[in-house]
């Protein structure tokens, strides 16, 4: 386990239950719980889809960059990245160091199917504008490398109640923090 730094950091697509499951483990553990995307929201005075529109998706990485950056510094409890922020060269290369100083990076895997109603792609989701599930598909289809490489953990959340998807997250976290 590293020295410092969260207990365990959550990556995935929207809808893999980034958020679910890291209260459920934070609670589990007896930590905090902190979200990236919340992070940003804070520092910009506004909401992410807000900073895209009048911003840019630049303003906005750079950002989420900070936040990822300064989370992995300072923060001890379960944290959760936005879908993107792992395909950041300086976000990848912060993982890796935190992986290798013993911290856990889980891939929260999900399908389209599982994703679509948990997402409500009906919602202000800047990077899904226009057809929110090829939108979806394409991004997947990206960032499913980067996820799958930084990842110490991955675990499919389909067809699962989010308990049961935390059980096996905790007992695999924890297996890995014990070698």
């Amino acid at each position: 386990m590293s020295a410092h730094g969260p207990v365990a950091v959550l990556i995935g697509p929207p809808g893999s239950g980034k958020t679910t499951q890291g209260r459920l483990l934070a609670a589990h553990w007896g930590v905090g719980f902190r979200d990236t995307d919340a992070d940003v929201e804070e520092a910009a005075g506004k909401a992410v889809a807000d900073i895209f529109v009048e911003d840019g998706e630049p303003a906005f990485r750079d950002l989420e960059r900070e936040a990822v950056a300064a989370a992995l510094e300072d923060h001890t409890g379960v944290l959760a990245l936005g879908g993107g922020a792992v395909m950041d060269a300086g976000t990848q290369r912060a993982l890796e160091d935190y992986a290798a100083a013993g911290g856990v990076v889980v891939f929260l895997d999900v399908s389209l199917a599982h994703a679509a109603p948990r997402v409500g792609f009906n919602r202000s989701r800047p990077l899904l504008v226009g057809n929110p599930r090829a939108r979806w598909a394409e991004l997947m289809a990206a960032r499913r490398p980067t996820y799958e490489r930084l990842a110490t953990v991955q675990v499919a959340s389909d067809d699962r109640r989010p308990g049961e998807v935390a059980t096996q997250l905790i007992q695999e976290v924890e297996a890995c923090r014990s070698v």
